[in-house]
C-alpha cells in the first residue's frame, strides 16, 4: 500500500477521541496517524519532504536489507547472499527486523511492516516520516551531495542499463565488473564539494554525451604511445600529464571511468552508477549518530505530545515507551551483547542534554556552553545544530562533561609497544576535552577511512599505475585485504598497479603492494 501525504500542517478534529484502540489498523488509521504526527511535527518547527508510506511484509523487509534499503536496486549475487544470511537469522529468532527503512527522497519514502502494531506505526512515521525526512530535507552534508528529487528516476535507469548489459554483454561480464567497483565503493567519493551537485535526474539524458566525450579525452591521452627511442613528448611532461589525468586524485573510480585505458563504454557507465550511490550514501555515513538522535527526539516529542492529548492510550504509551527504552539502551563495556556505541543512545542523550542547557542550565554549562546555555529555545537550537553539524563536529561542540559522567565514559590508551593498558583521561576539565576529542574521532570518515591517491600514470612506460596511502601514525592496510582490493583495481586498469605506503610527515615509504591486471573484462 503506498500513501502519499502533502507537506502541509493537517488540523485534528474530534476532540480528545484516540487514533486507535488496540493492535489492529487500517489504511484510514494510517491516514489518522499521519496528519496527528503531522500536526506536531509542525509545532516542533520541522520542515520536511512531502511523505510516501509504504507497506510492506517482513520478506520484502528483508529484501531492502540486502539491497542495502532502496526501492528500486540493480542485481547483484551480494544481495542475495545478504538475503540468505538475515532471512536465517529472522526464521531462527536471531535478530529481529527494523520496524522501518525510510530514503532520502522526493518525495520521501517510508517502509513500515505490516506486521507492526498501530502503536508501533505511530512510532515508525513520527520517526522516519518526520524525524530522518526533516533531517534528510535540511541538514548540509545533504543538500550538498545529494539530489533527492533526481535518486528514484536514477536509480530506476542504472536498474534498466544494467540489466540492459547483462542482455548484452552476459551476467557473468557485468557482474565483473560491479565486483571490482563494490570493492571500490568507499574509495569511489569526492570528499569535498565539488563546483556543481550532481543532477540525478538527467543522468539517462547525457548517457549518449558522456560516452561521446570520454572516447574523446581518452583518444586525447592515449593515443601517443611510447617511442622506440624513449623521447618524452612534451605535451606528456610530468606536469602537463598530472593535470591532464587531475591528479592526484582521490576518487579512485571516477579516475577509472575517466580515463582507464581498456574499459568499454559501457563499463565505465557502470562504474559511474556505483560511484554515484556510493556519493549519495557519503553523507549518511557522516551523520548516523545525529540522523537517529534526531529522529528519535522528534519521535519521542511527538508521542508524548499524541498521549498528552489523549490521541494515544495508556496502553498504546506503556509500548511506545517499552520500545523506545530498548532502542536507546546503551550496553556496557563488559556485557555480552556489547558492539561499541549504539548511535541511536548516544544522539538521543545529546539531543536531551541539549535541551536541558538551552532551557535550564547550569554553572558547569555556562562555562562550557556560553552560545546557547539559558537561551530558551531548545527546538531552535536543535534545528540548527541538526542543519549545520555532522557526527564528528557535533560531538566535538556538544558532548558535555555532565553526560560523560552519566555515560561513565573513559578514555583507555592500547599501545602495542606497552604491556599494560593506560587511562589516557579522568573526568575533570582537561580530562573531558581530551575525552571528547577522542570520542569525535571515532566519528571522522577523514580518520577512519584510508587516505588513497591515485599520483601517477607512467604513461611513457608500461602505463603502471601508481597510489599512495597516507599511513598516519605509521598505521598501515591490512595486507590480504589490501591485496584483494588492489587486484580489482588493476582489472579494472588494465595494466599493473603499484601502491605505496607513504609516512605522511617525512615521504618515507613503510610498506609497497603490487597487483597485475587479469584478461577477464578484455
Amino acid at each position: 500500500m503506498t500513501l502519499v501525504k502533502p507537506k502541509t500542517p493537517q488540523t485534528i478534529s474530534g476532540g480528545a477521541k484516540p487514533l486507535f484502540t488496540g493492535n489492529d489498523w487500517d489504511f484510514d488509521t494510517i491516514r489518522r496517524i499521519h496528519d496527528a504526527c503531522e500536526v506536531e511535527a509542525g509545532a516542533l518547527g520541522l520542515s520536511w519532504y512531502p511523505n510516501q508510506i509504504e507497506i510492506i511484509t517482513a520478506e520484502q523487509m528483508l529484501d531492502a536489507y540486502a539491497s542495502i534499503g532502496m526501492p528500486l536496486f540493480y542485481k547483484h549475487w551480494s544481495f542475495g547472499k545478504h538475503f540468505a544470511q538475515h532471512e536465517a537469522g529472522y526464521r531462527r529468532g536471531l535478530m529481529g527486523l527494523a520496524y522501518e527503512i525510510v530514503i532520502n527522497s522526493d518525495p520521501c519514502i517510508s517502509y513500515v511492516m505490516e506486521e507492526n502494531t498501530a502503536t508501533m506505526q505511530t512510532l515508525v512515521i513520527a520517526h522516519a516520516a518526520f524525524g530522518h525526512n526533516h533531517f534528510f530535507k535540511n541538514n548540509y552534508l545533504f543538500k550538498q551531495w545529494t539530489d533527492a528529487e533526481g535518486i528514484l528516476d536514477y536509480l530506476d535507469f542504472a536498474k534498466g542499463f544494467i540489466t540492459r548489459c547483462e542482455e548484452r554483454y552476459g551476467h557473468q561480464a557485468v557482474e565483473q565488473v560491479l565486483d571490482a567497483a563494490h570493492a571500490l565503493m568507499s574509495q569511489g567519493v569526492h570528499r569535498y564539494p565539488r563546483k556543481k551537485r550532481p543532477d540525478l535526474a538527467s543522468e539517462q539524458r547525457r548517457e549518449r554525451e558522456r560516452i561521446e566525450h570520454g572516447e574523446q579525452i581518452y583518444n586525447d591521452l592515449w593515443r601517443t604511445l611510447p617511442s622506440k627511442t624513449g623521447a618524452v613528448r612534451a605535451d606528456l611532461a610530468a606536469e602537463r600529464r598530472r593535470a591532464l589525468l587531475e591528479l592526484p586524485q582521490e576518487n579512485i573510480l571516477y579516475f577509472l571511468e575517466k580515463v582507464a585505458p581498456r574499459l568499454r563504454p559501457w563499463q565505465r557507465e557502470i562504474l559511474r552508477i556505483v560511484r554515484l550511490v556510493a556519493q549519495y550514501f557519503y553523507p549518511q555515513r557522516q551523520t548516523k549518530v545525529m540522523n537517529e538522535g534526531c529522529a528519535t527526539y522528534t519521535h519521542y516529542r511527538i508521542m508524548n505530545a499524541l498521549s498528552e492529548k489523549g490521541l494515544i492510550g495508556e496502553a498504546a504509551y506503556l509500548e511506545f515507551l517499552q520500545s523506545h527504552t530498548n532502542v536507546i539502551r546503551q550496553p556496557n563495556y563488559d556485557e555480552r551483547g556489547y558492539g561499541g556505541h549504539n548511535p541511536y543512545a548516544i544522539g538521543f542523550a545529546m539531543m536531551q542534554d541539549i535541551a536541558r542547557i538551552v532551557e535550564n542550565p547550569t554553572a558547569e554549562d555556562h562555562q562550557w556552553f556560553p552560545e546557547i546555555a539559558g537561551t530558551g529555545d531548545a527546538m531552535g537550537t536543535l534545528r540548527d545544530i541538526w542543519a549545520n553539524y555532522r557526527d564528528e563536529s557535533f560531538i566535538a561542540q556538544f558532548l558535555s562533561p555532565k553526560l560523560m559522567r552519566e555515560m561513565r565514559l573513559f578514555h583507555v590508551v592500547d599501545d602495542p609497544d606497552e604491556s599494560e593498558l593506560r587511562v589516557e583521561a579522568i573526568h575533570d576539565e582537561r580530562g573531558y576535552r581530551k575525552m571528547r576529542r577522542s570520542f569525535a574521532r571515532q566519528y571522522d570518515v577523514a580518520w577512519l577511512d584510508p587516505d588513497i591517491e591515485v599520483v601517477d600514470v607512467d604513461l611513457e612506460g608500461d602505463r603502471r599505475l601508481i597510489l599512495h596511502h597516507k599511513a598516519l601514525n605509521r598505521i598501515t592496510l591490512q595486507k590480504d585485504d589490501a591485496k584483494r582490493v588492489l587486484q580489482h583495481l588493476a582489472d579494472l586498469w588494465g595494466y599493473d598497479v603499484v601502491l605505496k605506503e607513504v609516512e605522511p610527515a617525512t615521504g618515507t615509504v613503510v610498506g609497497e603492494h603490487h597487483a597485475s591486471a587479469r584478461p577477464i573484462f578484455f
